[in-house]
C-alpha cells in the first residue's frame, strides 16, 4: 500500500470520531495493539531528542524498504508513533524522504497536541527521515 493510500484510510479512521476526547483513545488504543519494541533496541542511542517522553526507535533496511520498529512509556506518544510506523513503516527511503504527510494537518493532530507533544512529532519524523536519508545514501 502506498503511503497516501495509508493516510487516506487513516483519515477516514479519524474523521468518524467527531470528537477529540475519541480520537485520543483512538491514538491510545492504536498504541496499545503496537508490538512491543524488543529490549535490546531500548537504548540510549534509540532514544528520540526533543520528545518529552522516552521514544526509542529502531530502522532497518529489509529488501530496500526501511524497517521501523518503536515504542514510547507515554499512552499517546505510542499512539502517535504507531501512526507514523504506519504510514512510513515498510517503505523506500526515497517514498519517505519524498512523503507529503497531509493526514497529520487532516486530522487536526498537531493542533490537538500540547506543544512539547507537536515538539516531539516533529522529532519523531525528523529522525525517520534522518534514517531515510541515512539508507539512501548508503545505497
Amino acid at each position: 500500500m502506498s503511503i497516501n493510500e495509508i493516510q487516506d484510510e487513516i483519515i477516514e479512521e479519524f474523521t468518524e470520531l467527531d470528537d477529540w476526547m475519541d480520537r485520543y483513545q483512538l491514538l491510545i488504543d492504536m498504541g496499545s495493539e503496537q508490538e512491543p519494541l524488543p529490549e535490546k533496541y531500548k537504548t540510549e542511542q534509540n532514544l528520540i531528542d526533543g520528545c518529552q517522553s522516552r521514544v526509542w526507535l529502531q530502522a532497518d533496511l529489509i529488501d530496500g524498504l526501511v524497517h521501523f520498529q518503536a515504542e514510547s512509556d507515554a499512552l499517546i506518544v505510542k499512539g502517535i508513533v504507531t501512526l507514523l510506523l504506519r504510514v512510513l513503516n515498510d517503505q523506500t527511503p526515497e517514498d519517505i524522504l519524498s512523503a507529503d504527510l497531509y493526514f497529520i494537518e487532516q486530522i487536526g493532530l498537531r493542533d490537538h497536541l500540547s506543544p512539547t507533544r507537536a515538539n516531539g512529532l516533529s522529532a519523531m519524523l525528523k529522525q525517520m527521515k534522518m534514517y531515510a536519508l541515512a539508507y539512501k545514501v548508503k545505497n
